[in-house]
């Protein structure tokens, strides 16, 4: 996900061509961050820590961001979010890499041209988040079942029609098979009971 934000602070012109504008290419423990002034000269480009990056706007005067990820979201900071694809300058940029990628996001961004898209408030993306979640868990707790069935064809052990498979009677069933491969897939974590 790639965003611009507006950086606005007590000491500063609410004026956007006041300050720098600072491209992030975010990665798990560390930032590629490129500085660009209004007229699209580099001014600093750095490798820095994810947990500095706010100091690091802050403390130089950064007046728009362009980025991958949402953590400025959580700063209380206006963003703009761009759908990767539609950011072609990076995806047709022949130098790859994490500097030429902050580079590219910050010159979007001066220019006004990085594609904005929709970004839901943070209880909506956070209920979004909780429905993604529990899709990917239910996906899992799926392929173990099928797995589970799958085992008993080859062994031409038919299931009983008094009860359902993944039932508490239907588990008990399961174990008594003493099947090795079953057993390890009968936590119940996995197959949703207990």
């Amino acid at each position: 996900m790639r965003c611009g934000a507006r950086l606005n602070s007590k000491n500063r012109s609410g004026h956007v061509m006041s300050g720098f504008v600072c491209g992030l290419d975010v990665h798990k423990g560390c930032c590629d961050a490129t500085k660009v002034d209004w007229f699209g000269n580099v001014v600093e480009s750095r490798r820095i820590s994810r947990d500095v990056v706010y100091s690091f706007l802050s403390s130089r005067k950064v007046s728009l961001v362009a980025m991958f990820i949402r953590c400025i979201v959580d700063m209380g900071l206006e963003v703009l979010v761009a759908h990767p694809r539609k950011t072609r300058l990076i995806a047709e940029n022949r130098l790859k890499g994490d500097g030429s990628d902050s580079k590219c996001l910050a010159e979007l961004a001066r220019l006004g041209a990085l594609p904005s898209s929709y970004i839901p408030a943070g209880d909506v993306a956070g209920m979004r988040e909780l429905v993604r979640r529990r899709a990917f868990l239910v996906g899992i707790r799926t392929r173990v079942k099928n797995r589970i069935i799958a085992t008993l064809a080859p062994e031409g052990i038919e299931t009983p029609r008094d009860f359902k498979l993944f039932t508490r009677s239907g588990l008990d069933w399961l174990k008594s098979l003493r099947i090795s491969s079953i057993d390890q897939s009968m936590r119940p974590s996995v197959t949703g009971t207990g």
